[in-house]
């Protein structure tokens, strides 16, 4: 199914949705989704999914067609310009390294439990900052299973999502040590060389299947033990989402 184009809308009074479509059609990408039918109608969701553009939030946000709060790193929030965007998107930016992540977690779970949804990219920032090809996948980090495992919702959906590009271009930015200036104990800001920005031009987008997430699945959270089950769910979710990707490519 490819996305139909979309008219231009006024930024100031779009919504976030509004926005991702808006930026889509703006950037002319040629977008085919595979899997709709699989997403949930109504529930909350913890939408998962691959990593390694800025093209990422507004993409996904349109193919689910609903509002889906992505985490961001906390320096995007801080970046003249940048924290416009995602101010517009509605991102929730992290907590700096420091403090940890309960301020993150305590506004996430607020908006699942308001019945809305969240989007989470699992393999944290090193995607975005290292080069890699379209079909790379890193390991995850189990935050999000943890997070859809503790919603005070009766019930949700982590929902697999793969990005495959099959065209795109890479437009070095900033130097990363520049960003430095905005999180001085981020590891990956203190190497050298441009940030890269990758940004799509054709690309298939293809739903996993959901995993769903109620009272029997917490049962086993408090009894299996919280760590073993998000380990288990968070490669569950990546087993997919690589899965997904060989169909993308192959």
């Amino acid at each position: 199914m490819a996305l139909a184009p979309l008219p231009l809308l006024t930024p100031l009074k779009a919504t976030p949705l509004d926005v991702s479509h808006w930026l889509l059609t703006l950037s002319r990408v040629r977008v085919s989704v595979h899997g709709q039918d699989r997403l949930p109608p109504h529930q909350p969701m913890v939408v998962v999914s691959n990593h390694r553009s800025i093209m990422d939030a507004p993409l996904l946000m349109s193919v689910v067609n609903r509002p889906v709060r992505f985490a961001c790193h906390h320096y995007m929030s801080q970046v003249p310009g940048l924290s416009n965007v995602i101010n517009a998107l509605g991102c929730l930016p992290l907590d700096t390294p420091e403090k940890g992540q309960t301020a993150f977690f305590r506004r996430a779970m607020k908006v699942l439990g308001d019945g809305e949804s969240v989007g989470i990219f699992p393999e944290g920032a090193a995607p975005m900052v290292n080069q890699t090809t379209p079909d790379n996948l890193n390991a995850f980090q189990r935050g999000f299973a943890h997070l859809a495992l503790r919603a005070p919702v009766e019930e949700l959906f982590i929902v697999p999502v793969a990005i495959a590009a099959h065209r795109e271009s890479n437009n070095p930015m900033v130097p990363l040590r520049w960003l430095s200036f905005f999180d001085a104990s981020e590891p990956l800001f203190q190497q050298p060389g441009l940030h890269p920005a990758v940004l799509y031009q054709q690309v298939d987008v293809l739903i996993g299947h959901p995993v769903r997430v109620d009272h029997r699945l917490r049962s086993r959270y408090r009894s299996k033990g919280a760590s073993a089950l998000a380990t288990e769910l968070a490669q569950c979710c990546q087993d997919e989402i690589a899965t997904l990707l060989k169909q993308g490519f192959y």
